[in-house]
């Protein structure tokens, strides 16, 4: 392989010449500009004036045919990339999704609940493990066990008034922001948090844990019909689907 030459198939030097072409081309270019701006400003004869600008006016394109000339002969000589040319790493930039076409979002949400209700149902299945141990070991000493309650789990037992003060002492930690909660349902408590004029929240709570969020304009609707808070309908704005 000869010196200034890539392997991409692309003549080092030639391409080197080239770019010192482009700003011969651009000085050329700027000189002619220069010179129809100028104008006849000499200091000779109407005559002189106007022969001696049209000497100078000639002379500057002619440099910048001149300078063409050598930039289209120097671009003939510095060659086309080869095709099979390793990019690498950069090669793979095209290959990347458009982030709103891909299901990210909804995949990562799905993935989020599913965890959450797996969570909850391995603390069943422990306590209702653990009831069988004891229940197995009072068999063999021969003592009748009462059959006892599915055991919840003792993170998510908690007495409502503790709930309801831990959300009162949040509501007063920031005034800027409002919590209106409710029961409709007797257990579970459900919060309408309005910040300011931009959103509304409707958390679903499972005791101290989140069990569903919507997020709504402040300007939607979160009723129904029946005057209930509406769980189930998303926001018409994508900016609050994807909070």
């Amino acid at each position: 392989m000869a010196d200034g030459v890539l392997s991409a198939g692309v003549n080092l030097e030639a391409f080197a010449q080239a770019i010192a072409a482009i700003q011969a081309l651009r000085s050329s270019v700027t000189r002619v500009f220069d010179c129809l701006k100028d104008g006849r400003r000499h200091k000779e004869a109407v005559e002189g004036r106007d022969k001696g600008f049209l000497a100078s006016f000639q002379e500057s394109l002619h440099s910048v045919s001149r300078d063409l000339g050598e930039l289209e002969r120097l671009s003939n000589l510095v060659g086309k990339p080869s095709e099979n040319h390793p990019l690498h790493n950069s090669g793979l930039l095209s290959l990347d999704p458009v982030q709103d076409k891909t299901p990210l979002y909804s995949q990562l949400l799905q993935a989020y609940k599913w965890s959450n209700k797996l969570q909850y149902h391995t603390g069943l299945a422990s306590g209702l493990l653990n009831q069988q141990s004891l229940k197995r070991s009072a068999n063999q000493m021969g003592v009748s066990a009462k059959r006892r309650p599915k055991a919840q789990p003792t993170t998510l037992v908690l007495p409502p008034h503790y709930v309801d003060d831990v959300i009162s002492r949040i509501d007063r930690m920031f005034p800027e922001m409002s919590i209106h909660l409710s029961r409709p349902n007797g257990t579970s408590a459900m919060l309408l948090v309005t910040l300011g004029k931009v959103l509304k929240v409707i958390v679903v709570m499972r005791s101290l844990f989140i069990d569903r969020t919507i997020v709504k304009g402040f300007h939607e609707n979160v009723y129904t019909e029946d005057g209930k808070l509406d769980i189930w309908s998303k926001s018409s704005y994508q900016v609050f689907q994807k909070v």
